[in-house]
C-alpha cells in the first residue's frame, strides 16, 4: 500500500486527482497569464473604474486559447468543459471583470453564433473572435426587463429583404468595445437573434459609469435606432426564447467555476493574514474563532469546486441539465460571497483596503449574484423542478 499523501492546504479534498495532465496545463497557462497581466494592475484599474488596454488583453486571451475555448472549429481551441471551467476559476481569482470579458465573448456571443448561426456567419465572425481580433457582446437584458426577457421591447421588423432593428439593451459587458453584437429582439414570428456589426448606422453603445461593482470591466447600454440589417443578419437556426436562454445556461456554467476563483483568492488572503497578523501575543490564526472561520470557508470553497467539476464532467458527457446549472450558480455564488465576507472579518480594517483583494471580490460578486439569473430565479427554477409546479407567475 502506498503512503497517504500529505495534507495539502490548497487542495484538502485531493480534487487535483480528478484532473488530467492536460487539465492542469490549461489551468497553469491561464493562472500564469493572469498573474503577469492582471494581478499587478487590477487594484488600480478597479479604483479608477476602467479596464485600459482591453483590446490588447482580448488578443492575448485569444493567443492562449481562452476565447470560445470549449467550442470546436473556426479557430476555437476545442477544450473540454472542465478545462474551460478551470480557466474561468483562474480568471476570476484575478478579477470577475476579466472572467466576464471571456464569458461574454465565448459563452454568449460566440456560442450563439456557433450553435445557431449560418455557415457564413460562423466563418465571418468566429475565427476573428477566437483570436481576440474582434470583441463581441450579447444584448438581451433591457432597462425594464431583466429577469423577464419575454417582456422585451426591442423589435425587428421586415422592410423588403432587410430587417430594421429598434430598441435598447442595458448592462451589456463589452458593449462599448465590441465589433459585433448578438442582439435578441421580438419579431412578428417570435424572438429572433441578430448578428449586428457595431459600426452599423443607428447603433451606439454608451458606456455605463458610476459602478461600485465590476469596475475593471466595460459595461454599456446598447441603443438601436432603426438599424438596417440584411436578411442574412438573423441567426437562422432558432426562434423563441430557447435561443438566448440556452446561451445563458452555457455562460452560467462558467460562473459556477468563476465564483470559486474569487472565493479562493479571498480565502488565501485571509489564511496568509491569519498566520502573520499578531494580536495578544500570537498570530490570530492561533485563536479558536479564527480557525473556525477558516475551516468553514475551506469546506464551502472546496465543496463548490467539487460541485463545479461534477457539472463539468456532466457537460462533457452531454448530460448537464439547465436545472443543474441553476443548482451550481445558486450555491457557488452565494457561498463565495459569504467566504469573502468572512475573509473580510479576519482581515479586520485591512479587509476594506485595495491592498488586499477581498473587498474587490466581494463587491464584484454582488453583480455576479444578480446577472445571468438572480438568486430568486434560480430558486424558482429548482422549486419548479422539485415540485412540478411553476411559481414564476
Amino acid at each position: 500500500m502506498s503512503p497517504k499523501p500529505a495534507f495539502d492546504v490548497h487542495d484538502p479534498l485531493g480534487i487535483d486527482d480528478l484532473l488530467s495532465d492536460e487539465d492542469r496545463a490549461v489551468r497553469e497557462t491561464v493562472r500564469s497569464w493572469a498573474a503577469d497581466r492582471v494581478l499587478p494592475y487590477v487594484a488600480d484599474w478597479y479604483e479608477r473604474g476602467e479596464l485600459p488596454g482591453v483590446r490588447e488583453l482580448a488578443r492575448e486571451l485569444g493567443s492562449i486559447g481562452a476565447l470560445g475555448m470549449n467550442l470546436t472549429g473556426y479557430g476555437c481551441a476545442g477544450a473540454s468543459s472542465v478545462q474551460y471551467g478551470l480557466a474561468c476559476l483562474e480568471l476570476e481569482a484575478a478579477d470577475s471583470g476579466i472572467r466576464s470579458l471571456v464569458s461574454v465573448q465565448g459563452s454568449l456571443a460566440m456560442y450563439a453564433i456557433h450553435r445557431f448561426g449560418s455557415e457564413e456567419q460562423k466563418r465571418e465572425w468566429l475565427p476573428r473572435m477566437a483570436s481576440g481580433e474582434v470583441i463581441g457582446c450579447f444584448g438581451l437584458t433591457e432597462p425594464d426587463h431583466g429577469s423577464d426577457p419575454a417582456g422585451m421591447r426591442t423589435y425587428a421588423k421586415r422592410d423588403g429583404d432587410d430587417w430594421v432593428l429598434t430598441g435598447r439593451k442595458m448592462w451589456i459587458t463589452n458593449g462599448s468595445v465590441a465589433g459585433v453584437a448578438v442582439v435578441w429582439a421580438r419579431t412578428d414570428d417570435g424572438v429572433r437573434g441578430f448578428v449586428v456589426p457595431t459600426d452599423a448606422t443607428g447603433f451606439s453603445a454608451p458606456e455605463i459609469k458610476h459602478k461600485w461593482s465590476l469596475r475593471a470591466s466595460v459595461t454599456s447600454e446598447l441603443v438601436m435606432d432603426e438599424v438596417r440589417l440584411p436578411a442574412e443578419a438573423v441567426l437562422p437556426e432558432v426562434t423563441g426564447l430557447r435561443g438566448p436562454l440556452s446561451c445563458l445556461s452555457h455562460a452560467r456554467y462558467g460562473i459556477v467555476w468563476g465564483a470559486m476563483g474569487a472565493a479562493r483568492a479571498s480565502f488565501d488572503a485571509a489564511l496568509d493574514y491569519a498566520k502573520s497578523r499578531e494580536q495578544f501575543g500570537k498570530p490570530i490564526g492561533g485563536f479558536q474563532l479564527t480557525q473556525a472561520k477558516l475551516a468553514d470557508m475551506a469546506v464551502e470553497l472546496h465543496k463548490g469546486v467539487l460541485l463545479a467539476h461534477h457539472l463539468g464532467v456532466r457537460m462533457d458527457a452531454g448530460r448537464l441539465r439547465p436545472e443543474q446549472v441553476s443548482f451550481g450558480k445558486l450555491n457557488n455564488v452565494r457561498e463565495a460571497i459569504e467566504i469573502c465576507r468572512t475573509a473580510r472579518t479576519i482581515l479586520g480594517a485591512n479587509g476594506i483596503s485595495l491592498e488586499y483583494p477581498v473587498m474587490r471580490h466581494a463587491t464584484n460578486l454582488e453583480s455576479v449574484l444578480t446577472y445571468e439569473g438572480t438568486v430568486e430565479m434560480h430558486q424558482l427554477v429548482l422549486g419548479k423542478a422539485l415540485t412540478g409546479i411553476d411559481a414564476f407567475r
